[in-house]
């Protein structure tokens, strides 16, 4: 039996390369690989995870005109009576390569090695494989912890959520990462960061204007109203709640013991009810959802149901609360009430048994209430410096400490309370004179995400409808309501007029004007909100005729 490196061997395996360059068989392979994995040494082991990376390196390497094919043994080592097969000359010239020394080499590895080596190309492979630079990287400047978190924690929960993020939502992670010090932007660093580059002019000569784009043009802000009107004898009192726009775009006053109705549509006003000196004066008023129905909180602890379009007194709620009726709030056809007393009540309007439920938590008069727009929960602020938040589904007739979550911060009497209409469980809320701050709630953890200090009482908060802007009426010193865009909090416009705290805002149906009542007797309207965006009516079907049947393609 002849040797597999004979001539006539050879000239057969050159002339079988020239048409193509042979290749490793599968099964083989992965024999071969099997076996070095367990029986082979350490370097036998290494080279089956760098043989993968110099078989896509191959064809860098070997032109199909310069390199013969190869047949050896299969395995020589392990079985060298079987026959020759092709092989892929880069893994058979490695593998005999490293076998070279050991203990298993056998002849024919050997005269396969020395005869390749003296091939020029397959010397140059070789030197230059085994010359190869390893990549050291710098580690000192990547975050490894950080990154663990952002491959694992991250995207947790996050297949139905967009892709695309909201400009708040992006904002508040800025936020939330600067306070915990979590703005890691570089995580797979491989040097470090390069000095920071000296500025030859210096950032006060920059303006505001050059460093930020906006993304569409600027919104001119009226700075004066437009309308006045006379509110005389208005209750200058923090606690009260004398003015609302309703749906229906009429907008309700109290003036002592007087209610007073203004259509926008058309400018007229007119007087609804005028409660006798036992029962007034008028507290409180709300609209209900549909524009036509509204409550009337008095001072002697009753409360009214109107209907405006009649104007006829529906009916009178009693024996809910023991003193004057500041505060009030509509959740479909249940009528939140707030009183001096500090109970909260629940009022179904369509049952003679009108109390539902009963909030207890206040210690002193209740100064503002709002429903969420989900109707799931209730915010309410007292002139004990406390704000609450309660469920709904909590409330009792029995239970004295059903709340959902008792919040502390402020340090003065909170009246202002608004829900943002963009964003769910997120609550904004004004301190008073003492006080003088605007803070956000996330009312699902109780949380406090920003607060700011404005310097001044904040009476009332009203969200654009349609823009991520907040509008907020102020007392002493200056008594201006100031627009500020959210999340940032960077004051957009100040508008001023009044002489005395600004009280009480309204909002009109379309978002745009914003109605204005402060201790000055006057009533101003203001165009803080911009006009809003009108909707295109969606186009009309095409009538089908009577005869539909026709008007298919067949």
């Amino acid at each position: 039996m002849g040797t597999v490196f004979d001539n006539s061997v050879e000239e057969e395996d050159e002339q079988r390369c020239r048409g193509q360059v042979a290749k490793v068989e599968a099964e083989e392979w992965s024999w071969r690989e099997m076996k070095l994995r367990a029986h082979g040494t350490d370097t036998q082991r290494t080279i089956i995870k760098e043989a993968h990376l110099l078989q896509l390196m191959a064809p860098l390497w070997r032109p199909c005109s310069s390199l013969p094919a190869i047949s050896l043994p299969r395995s020589p080592a392990i079985d060298p009576r079987n026959r020759s097969s092709m092989a892929d000359p880069l893994s058979v010239l490695l593998l005999a390569r490293l076998s070279r020394g050991s203990l298993n080499s056998c002849p024919q590895q050997v005269q396969f090695l020395q005869r390749w080596e003296n091939n020029d190309f397959c010397f140059e492979f070789l030197q230059r494989w085994e010359n190869l630079d390893r990549f050291i990287p710098n580690r000192s400047a990547m975050d490894f912890d950080f990154a663990h978190y952002m491959l694992t924690e991250r995207g947790k929960g996050k297949e139905n959520q967009s892709v695309v993020r909201s400009q708040s939502k992006e904002a508040y992670l800025k936020l939330l990462a600067e306070t915990f010090n979590m703005n890691r932007s570089r995580i797979l660093a491989f040097k470090n960061k390069p000095p920071t580059p000296v500025k030859l002019i210096p950032d006060e000569f920059y303006s505001f204007v050059h460093q930020s784009k906006p993304s569409k043009p600027l919104r001119r802000i009226p700075q004066t109203p437009e309308r006045t009107l006379d509110a005389p004898d208005i209750i200058d009192d923090f606690c009260l709640n004398l003015m609302d726009w309703g749906s229906s775009n009429v907008l309700a006053l109290a003036l002592q013991n007087t209610v007073y109705l203004w259509d926008a549509s058309n400018g007229s006003a007119s007087e609804l009810v005028t409660v006798d000196d036992e029962n007034g004066p008028v507290t409180s008023v709300s609209w209900a959802a549909d524009g036509q129905y509204i409550a009337i909180g008095l001072n002697s602890s009753d409360v009214q149901l109107w209907d405006s379009t009649a104007n006829r007194l529906l009916r009178t709620l009693r024996g809910g609360h023991q003193s004057r009726v500041g505060s009030l709030d509509w959740k479909n056809h249940i009528l939140t009430t707030g009183g001096m007393d500090g109970q909260i009540i629940n009022n179904d309007v369509r049952v003679h048994s009108h109390i539902v439920a009963t909030f207890r938590g206040h210690r002193q008069e209740v100064c503002g209430l709002k429903w969420s727009t989900s109707g799931q929960q209730l915010a309410s602020g007292g002139n004990d410096n406390l704000l609450y938040i309660w469920d709904r589904s909590m409330a009792s007739m029995h239970s004295r400490s059903q709340w959902l979550h008792r919040l502390e911060d402020h340090t003065a009497a909170v009246k202002a309370l608004a829900w943002c209409p963009f964003q769910r469980n997120l609550l904004a809320s004004g301190g008073g004179g003492s006080d003088g701050c605007i803070k956000f709630w996330n009312t699902h953890t109780s949380a406090c995400l920003n607060s700011v200090d404005t310097g001044s009482q904040v009476c009332a908060l009203l969200w654009n409808k349609n823009e991520r802007e907040l509008l907020s009426s102020h007392g002493f010193m200056q008594n201006q309501m100031t627009l500020w865009m959210y999340p940032s909090m960077v004051k957009i416009a100040e508008l001023t007029g009044h002489t005395s705290r600004v009280l009480f805002m309204a909002q009109s149906p379309d978002g745009r004007t914003v109605a204005t009542a402060a201790g000055d007797e006057t009533l101003k309207f203001w165009n803080a909100f911009g006009t809003p965006e009108v909707k295109k009516a969606a186009p009309k079907a095409e009538h089908p005729g009577p005869f539909p049947h026709l008007r298919r393609i067949r």
